[in-house]
């Protein structure tokens, strides 16, 4: 216990004490001015016997009186003990002891932080099974997208890869009947083999990126792209330019979908743009946040179906969970540019979330 509440307790005692007296002090007045009013106190003949039998009775008074305050502010203290030792347990988060009987109209306080008390258990109990249920759900979840993502890389590799794999097989199987007869078209069946399997390799470093980690594991965006770009550079697929403010971060949510977005954006430019050159830049203006993704790569026809696609609906759903806007920018032999805009409501910075 603190200084200031045995202070408290030990001016609650002295209190109790005064009022005691006080009271003790009025009801011998009281009783002193009926019994003179109806004659029936024998005042003493001489004043040393009046002083002194005053005294008497004041001091009896003041005892009586001291006595009587001390044991109803000692019982008071012994209520208010209780009554904080409950309210302490509760302050530290641990089930509360039965306060039991106190009396008086404490007894109804007492009642009713019992009843309190009881709820106050059932609301615990209450969360802690919610935060086992979302525990549960969360992992559930997880389990769903790992699941939901290998079903999509196995119908990727069924529609792309493996249909390019059969062609080249096919057409190395040509390749053997038509070598002796015809020179000049078993070179170019061979040319036809080389193309496929470079897009059948395109194809696989394209999946491949998808199987790094989804999220960035509790890294800054920065650092996250930063080891994405080094990887994909590593392997000498293309050449990648990061512009990032590497003291930037974001909120959580923001940045893992931003990581995912340009994730998604690197797969198809590996896939399709046949592009070696890409610039990712990422800057804050204000109160929003833009990034630009650009690469030299063959460009598309930019039509409904084009955009319905996959990735790009991917990307297109990524941005609107987080309140931005998403613009393409393409055309046949003129390269893809993606540019994105986003919101930072109270800052956006990491710190707000806290």
């Amino acid at each position: 216990m603190n200084e200031a509440g045995k202070a408290k307790k030990s001016n609650t005692i002295v209190r109790g004490i005064g009022s005691g007296i006080l009271l003790s002090f009025i009801v011998l007045l009281s009783a002193l001015y009926v019994l003179y009013s109806y004659k029936l106190l024998d005042v003493p003949e001489t004043w040393p016997l009046r002083i002194r039998a005053g005294l008497t009775v004041l001091t009896v008074s003041v005892a009586v009186g001291a006595l009587y305050g001390l044991y109803r502010s000692l019982q008071i203290k012994i209520q208010y003990d209780r009554l904080q030792d409950t309210l302490l347990l509760w302050e530290k988060g641990n089930p509360a002891r039965p306060v039991g009987p106190l009396g008086g109209e404490m007894e109804v306080l007492a009642g009713q932080l019992e009843r309190i008390g009881k709820k106050w258990e059932e609301q615990v109990s209450s969360l802690q099974r919610l935060s086992t249920h979302n525990a549960q759900l969360a992992e559930q979840a997880r389990v769903s997208a790992i699941v939901e993502e290998r079903q999509r890389l196995a119908r990727e590799l069924h529609d792309a890869v493996s249909q390019q794999l059969f062609a080249i097989s096919m057409t190395a199987t040509a390749v053997g009947r038509t070598f002796e007869k015809d020179l000049s078209r078993a070179r170019r069946q061979v040319e036809l083999i080389e193309e496929m399997a470079s897009v059948a390799q395109s194809e696989m470093r394209a999946l491949l990126l998808h199987l790094r980690p989804v999220y960035l594991e509790g890294k800054p965006l920065y650092q996250g792209l930063s080891e994405l770009v080094r990887e994909i550079q590593a392997k000498g697929q293309m050449e990648i330019t990061l512009n990032m403010d590497a003291g930037l971060e974001l909120v959580k949510g923001i940045e893992n979908h931003l990581f995912r977005i340009v994730q998604e954006a690197l797969s198809n430019t590996l896939r399709h743009a046949k592009a070696d050159k890409m610039e990712i830049m990422i800057v804050r203006r204000n109160d929003s946040l833009r990034m630009s993704l650009k690469d030299n790569g063959v460009g598309f026809e930019l039509d409904d179906k084009k955009q319905s696609s996959y990735g790009l609906s991917l990307m297109q759903e990524r941005v609107s969970e987080i309140g931005g806007s998403i613009r393409y920018i393409t055309a046949p032999g003129k390269g893809t540019r993606i540019e994105l805009t986003v919101p930072l409501v109270n800052g956006g910075q990491r710190g707000s979330e806290e």
